[in-house]
């Protein structure tokens, strides 16, 4: 086979300038640190490369959600424990106004007192993140959760918000609740339960009241019906011997029986009576529809109470034993809410740091796809190198060889 001298010099030309790209690339791989620095130089190993540096930068959002996250928590339950702080405070309050050393004026002190305490829990209910959002407003973030008008029908204190949740994505399969509805942490708390007597017949009533409000919780919880009113209709019975029967006016059922002496107070599922009267006479009540109500609405009813209305004696006593129970209440609520940011503080430290460990992991692969080693990079070089310059000395040479340069 012949082969003409523009094919001699064309070929030996294209393996010299093939050798020149081969070390220019060895050479950027080194100067860029990069095995691959177009798709071209591995177009699978490229394709692997964009898809863990998307998950880098999904990992990079996580971990700013995380932040975010926990910041909006730490805030949250600093304001819980605040307001159960100033509950606490209250209640005791409210337990030294029930002392019978005080007169009215000490009262009316420690009504003003509470009235402030008051007014600070209003504040924290309507507390603001640092984007000017209300926390505990729901969706309607943009204004006030709480308003309050003493002036107002009902209750005085009223929710405007709703009951909205935000959540927050920490990794691909976990998503967190981030904000709390004031309609669920203080709206939804159920007011003591409780009953009111409704008539009598033959027998007077001295007094009636909760005495266990634990054990009328579970009389009540048993027999309250929400649908049909006249099933929450009880009637008391005094019967020969000595006792008093409780009895379901609608069904006729008998709940209890207990020992009686006229004139004497006597207990029954949890309820103190005072009743006098004879075998045969009794006395109707009836369970109260359950209440919800706010520890701000508690703080200003037990205010008016001690300040506005000035009440004393047994109704005083009510009032005290309803704003203690409301605040116990309240602040179950509360404290079961910053137990749940506690849980997902938590999780989201386990899941940040999952995302660390993953960061390392997905940055470790990726470096192994598309970073150079400078070793084998260096070696490869020096071989290029001196393999384009033994061409580059022999070509000329090897052009030389021909008859012409002998005669």
């Amino acid at each position: 086979m012949r082969i003409s001298t523009n094919q001699f010099f064309n070929r030996n030309l294209d393996a010299i300038m093939d050798s020149q790209r081969k070390l220019a690339d060895t050479q950027e791989q080194l100067a860029t640190g990069k095995r691959i620095n177009r798709p071209s130089d591995d177009p699978v190993g490229a394709a692997q490369v964009v898809r863990l540096t998307e998950q880098l930068a999904n990992i990079d959002q996580y971990k700013q959600n995380n932040g975010l996250f926990i910041s909006r928590l730490e805030q949250q339950e600093t304001v819980l424990s605040n307001i159960n702080d100033a509950a606490l405070r209250a209640r005791q309050l409210i337990q030294q106004a029930g002392s019978g050393v005080l007169n009215d004026a000490d009262r009316r002190a420690i009504g003003s007192e509470i009235q402030q305490i008051r007014d600070e829990v209003l504040d924290l209910m309507n507390a603001q993140d640092p984007s000017g959002d209300y926390m505990f407003a729901g969706f309607q973030a943009d204004s006030p959760a709480f308003s309050f008008n003493p002036a107002a029908p009902g209750n005085a204190v009223r929710y405007e918000g709703d009951s909205g949740t935000n959540s927050v994505k920490l990794s691909d399969n976990v998503t967190l609740r981030s904000t709390t509805s004031g309609q669920d942490v203080f709206e939804n708390v159920l007011a003591p339960q409780g009953f009111s007597v409704t008539g009598s017949v033959g027998a007077t009533v001295d007094d009636s009241d909760v005495a266990n409000q634990d054990a009328f919780d579970s009389f009540f919880d048993a027999n309250y019906d929400g649908f049909t009113a006249a099933n929450n209709d009880f009637r008391l019975t005094l019967t020969a011997g000595n006792q008093v029967q409780l009895t379901n006016v609608a069904s006729g059922a008998v709940i209890d029986t207990v020992d009686y002496t006229s004139g004497n107070p006597f207990t029954i599922q949890g309820m103190s009576f005072t009743v006098s009267g004879n075998a045969g006479d009794t006395v109707d009540f009836s369970l109260d529809k359950p209440e919800k109500k706010n520890i701000a609405e508690t703080l200003h009813d037990i205010y008016t109470a001690l300040s506005v209305d000035g009440e004393s004696g047994d109704a005083l006593r009510k009032s005290i034993q309803g704003a203690i129970s409301n605040l116990d209440s309240a602040t179950d609520k509360i404290s079961a809410e910053i137990s749940s940011i506690g849980g997902r503080q938590n999780v989201a430290s386990s899941v940040f740091e999952t995302n660390l460990d993953l960061e390392v992991n997905i940055r470790s692969a990726r470096a192994n796809i598309e970073e150079t080693d400078f070793a084998e990079a260096s070696a490869e070089f020096a071989r290029q190198e001196t393999a384009l310059n033994a061409a580059l000395q022999t070509f000329p040479r090897i052009s030389q060889l021909s008859l012409f340069n002998f005669i």
